[in-house]
């Protein structure tokens, strides 16, 4: 895995997500994509498991998403027959909630112990038992300050290979993506770690 050329990489196929994924997938290495079902999301799924159907979905359920997202999920899994992979946090959100309180803002001490219980713990625990080399994720430079200067391929120290393919894509395209596949959609979305749709979660800080 140390021999691949990221810049030449991320310069011929950077913004080729089909490219991208072929790519990715071509290297013949385990393979996951991590999904959140917030907007947009049928397209990593859908780019991804048309060539690599039965890829694990690795999805970290907080327990506070809204019913429209669990909706959609259930939704999207049926349609691309997702080989869904549902990683909980190890208390139960009424366990949470009963103990500790509501989620806490943005400004609580505690929010960082919060982040770390239910997104942290539940990937580290995924990344342990899917073992992956090749990490599609549908994070895009607009998203935040720190993935506006990521590359859409990268290696974490660990080794992970991080792809992604909708790095440089605009909500039209996204848009124009699911009318054309026939793809769901879901706007409401409601991500706990994040608070702020231009803050970060913690997970690609981490990872």
């Amino acid at each position: 895995m140390s021999a691949i050329d990221l810049t030449r990489v991320n310069n011929e196929l950077g913004r080729n997500a089909a490219g991208l994924v072929e790519w990715a997938l071509g290297l013949d290495q385990p393979a996951i994509v991590t999904t959140n079902f917030r907007p947009f999301e049928a397209v990593i799924l859908h780019l991804v498991t048309r060539v690599k159907p039965d890829v694990p979905v690795v999805w970290m359920d907080n327990g506070y998403n809204t019913e429209a997202t669990y909706r959609f999920a259930d939704e999207v899994t049926r349609q691309l027959d997702l080989n869904l992979r549902i990683y909980l946090p190890r208390r139960s959100r009424a366990h949470q909630e009963a103990v500790d309180g509501p989620a806490p803002a943005l400004d609580d001490p505690r929010h960082a112990a919060f982040t770390e219980e239910v997104k942290l713990e539940p990937f580290a625990r995924a990344l342990r038992e899917t073992a992956p080399k090749v990490w599609f994720t549908a994070l895009r430079a607009t998203d935040t300050a720190v993935r506006a200067q990521m590359d859409p391929v990268s290696i974490n120290p660990d080794g992970l290979i991080k792809v992604a393919p909708l790095l440089h894509w605009s909500s039209k395209e996204l848009h124009q993506y699911c009318e054309a596949h026939g793809l769901p959609n879901n706007f409401d979305y409601l991500d706990p770690t994040k608070g702020e749709d231009n803050r970060e979660c913690g997970l690609h800080l981490a990872h």
